[in-house]
């Protein structure tokens, strides 16, 4: 049996001890739609695969937003969760340093400066969802709450169809 890849993301839940799947694919670099390319490759609903993304808030503070691929990040919900006026999606390369991944392969999990983490209420009506594993072509399978665990993270209703 192959051993998992291991990335900052799979040593932080081992070293939590949160229950957790690596799942590999062969990512091609030719696609940008990251999460759909995940949901077609592992053979999963799209639903049930989040894409993790970097926001900015109006107090100039980073956080970090876990909506499904499926669905949008509604900016003005997530800025009500978060206790602010506003949130923008962070500039790639501000998200890339504060996190050490690269966009595609930004994981809730083992960033380097560690970010408020909001997950999508929908994520709940699933026993696990997928998110990044750290790297494009790796994702994690986890519970939701082990998700928030892991992250200390809320809660939030911050996607839309």
């Amino acid at each position: 049996m192959a051993r998992a890849p291991i990335t900052p993301a799979t040593k932080a839940l081992d070293a939590a001890g949160v229950e957790h799947v690596v799942h590999s694919y062969v990512h091609d670099p030719g696609v940008s739609a990251f999460g759909a390319e995940a949901a077609e490759k592992l053979g999963i609903d799209e639903a049930r695969v989040f894409k993790t993304l970097v926001v900015q808030l109006d107090d100039k503070q980073l956080a970090v937003a876990v909506v499904p691929v499926s669905g949008s990040l509604d900016l003005r919900s997530l800025a009500q969760a978060a206790g602010c006026k506003r949130a923008a999606l962070a500039d790639t390369a501000l998200a890339e340093k504060r996190t050490g991944y690269v966009r595609g392969g930004i994981s809730p999990f083992g960033q380097r400066m560690r970010l408020a983490t909001y997950l999508d209420e929908s994520a709940f009506a699933h026993p696990t969802i997928f998110v990044s594993g750290g790297r494009r072509g790796l994702d994690i399978e986890v519970a939701p709450d082990a998700l928030l665990h892991a992250t200390e993270g809320q809660r939030a209703p911050i996607a839309r169809d």
